[in-house]
């Protein structure tokens, strides 16, 4: 049998195929080989694309810099999912939620009312997502800030939004480059000019 009648031969995912009702939160933690990172988006699996140099050393920044001014009253969190309802299971790319709403160390979720921010860095994949439906998602659970963070020329360049509570959309607070100021949750200073990123 040659390699590539192996390949056609493998049996699909269960996954591949979604049930006629679309798939529910809890599943995620019980379908067999999911690949990792994969998110739930209406009832949708959604697989992560493949992660560049930009996504990978703009999220460690941004990472380690929040955890470590952050208050022992915060927990900052990188690819930890929240469940916003039946149907919703987004994974943020970056999250920072009250430490106290960590119970276990097998523990793969957070619920709305325990995180205060959420930050996407958006890849060429991703764009749709990240610009357009999460922060709809994460406007209507209430997630009082949400950070966008894209490459421009090269750089990265932070969109800040505050969740205006009458209309429950997010506000557009501020276009950072070089660096990322913000007094909430807690006073943050970024020096987005600190990632070195080939061709820079």
């Amino acid at each position: 049998m040659t390699e590539q009648n192996a390949v056609l031969d493998d049996p699909e995912p269960c996954w591949l195929i979604p049930p006629g009702s679309g798939y529910f939160a809890t599943d995620l933690d019980t379908i067999p080989d999911l690949p990792r990172h994969t998110e739930l988006i209406d009832g949708s699996l959604v697989i992560a694309g493949r992660q560049t140099i930009f996504h990978m050393r703009t999220l460690r920044l941004l990472e380690s810099d929040l955890a470590q001014k952050a208050p022992d009253s915060f927990e900052v969190q990188r690819g930890m999912m929240v469940t916003l309802g039946p149907k919703q299971r987004p994974e943020p790319d970056i999250m920072i939620a009250w430490a106290s709403a960590t119970k276990s160390s097998h523990q793969t979720d957070y619920k709305p009312k325990d995180v205060l921010l959420v930050a996407e860095v958006v890849s060429v994949e991703s764009q749709v997502r990240d610009r357009e439906r999460k922060p709809q998602l994460y406007a209507a659970a209430g997630f009082k800030v949400f950070w966008r963070v894209e490459e421009i020329n090269g750089r990265p360049v932070v969109y800040t939004y505050e969740l205006d509570p009458a209309t429950k959309t997010y506000v557009p607070t501020g276009i950072h480059r070089g660096s990322l100021i913000a007094s909430w949750p807690f006073p943050i200073e970024i020096d987005l000019d600190a990632i070195e990123l080939p061709g820079n």
